[in-house]
């Protein structure tokens, strides 16, 4: 009989889990077991480059991929799961509603912006948190050059200062010159409720920043919230108005709404509670991996953070132990101890940092360079070779 271990997600957590629990079946001549992953398209649409232009081509495809490595695909949105019965419910292409059935099941449907509270924002709002939304922005953007020059035209605002802000922020001031003229009068306002600009940076990677900003003309707006946004503008809290005719939320994400529908601790964004080898605690065949696990990732106990650098291995663990536990096998706890941080700043270049203390190591064109390949070869699946791909689906090979 045919075990079936079932993947929600298709991006960096949950590709990287199905190749890795293929390669266990594979490597114990287990045909028996099942490996499928279930998502709305068959690709990797790769979120951390949404910042750029037309982010809707950014996607790589997976069928291909899959065909190599033998696991199987099943397009659909998944609707709830249920833990006790082990059972996963999708809506397929067709609009019904289809079963799924799983002895190991791995949640890989990662995180997604949480826009309430803000009033206005479902109406008037931006983000570039999925490529749907990012590709909207793009087209709201071209747009903007059939708009008589305003100082609402030429002004974005953006809502959050921390990475994914920041790369958008400092990315537009030649993205909008791009559409508008070079010689439009572009202001580029980032509003943030922390005192220090990237203050969730360290003290030496601000100083990077805030020179790149300076250097852009992006303007900060410290201590601040957004209150309500219109179709003119941004209100904020302490009642400035900023007119502005693109504002774009980057912060508040949250776990995928699937994490509720699993009995387990769970973090205060959503992400559920996992042990060593990523089994959601309490659950004897669920595992969680990618933003949508609360993961410890090191022996001082630092937690993964919500960002493709520890989905990819997390997936790869996680892939791993759930086939393991079927082939009956030891499981590979999770670790990953290194850690970098490389923020890409538009024009100016960009800043790459080590260790957990983000400890500067190149700036400008040196780390645009290094920024250029993680973002543009790194993190993109492997080709559709069996053995290429299973050699990198190895939680122990090397990664960053």
């Amino acid at each position: 009989m045919n075990q079936n271990i079932v993947i929600v997600g298709a991006g960096f957590a949950g590709m990287w889990s199905a190749l890795s629990a293929a390669r266990i079946a594979s490597s114990q001549n287990r045909a028996d077991i099942t490996v499928t992953v279930i998502a709305p398209q068959p690709e990797l649409r790769v979120r951390p480059r949404f910042y750029e232009n037309n982010p809707e081509t950014l996607v790589s495809p997976l069928l291909p991929l899959f065909a190599a490595t033998g696991v199987h695909f099943v397009a659909g949105t998944v609707t709830d799961i249920d833990d006790a019965a082990h059972r996963v419910t999708y809506t397929g292409e067709n609009g019904r509603e289809e079963v799924l059935n799983f002895d190991k099941l791995i949640l890989a449907s990662g995180s997604a912006l949480n826009r309430a509270g803000i009033a206005g924002a479902a109406e008037f709002a931006f983000d570039i948190d999925q490529a749907e939304s990012a590709g909207r922005f793009d087209r709201h953007l071209h747009d903007l050059a059939g708009r008589e020059s305003s100082a609402a035209r030429n002004t974005f605002v953006v809502c959050g200062g921390g990475l994914t802000g920041i790369e958008l922020a400092t990315e537009l001031p030649s993205r909008a010159r791009a559409v508008l003229g070079e010689n439009a009068d572009i202001r580029v306002i980032v509003v943030e409720r922390g005192d220090k600009i990237g203050g969730r940076f360290s003290d030496e990677m601000r100083s990077v920043i805030t020179r790149a900003s300076q250097a852009l003309d992006v303007e900060w707006r410290l201590n601040s919230t957004v209150e309500a946004v219109q179709q003119d503008g941004v209100l904020l809290t302490d009642g400035t108005f900023i007119p502005a005719l693109s504002v774009i939320l980057t912060a508040g994400v949250n776990a995928s709404a699937l994490t509720a529908r699993i009995a387990g601790e769970k973090d205060a964004r959503g992400r559920l509670h996992v042990d060593d080898n990523l089994k959601v605690i309490g659950q004897e065949d669920i595992y969680a991996t990618g933003d949508v696990a609360y993961a410890v990732c090191d022996e001082e106990g630092r937690h993964a953070l919500m960002t493709c650098q520890h989905a990819i291995p997390m997936g790869k663990f996680a892939g791993n132990n759930a086939a393991a536990a079927l082939a009956g096998i030891a499981p590979l706890p999770y670790r990953q101890p290194g850690y970098v941080t490389c923020v890409d700043l538009g024009a100016w270049g960009a800043v790459y940092t080590e260790t957990w203390q983000q400890n500067v190591k190149s700036v400008q064109d040196e780390a645009k360079k290094i920024k250029v390949s993680i973002t543009n070869t790194l993190i993109y699946p492997p080709e559709a070779d069996k053995e290429k791909a299973f050699l990198q689906a190895d939680p122990l090979a090397p990664f960053v």
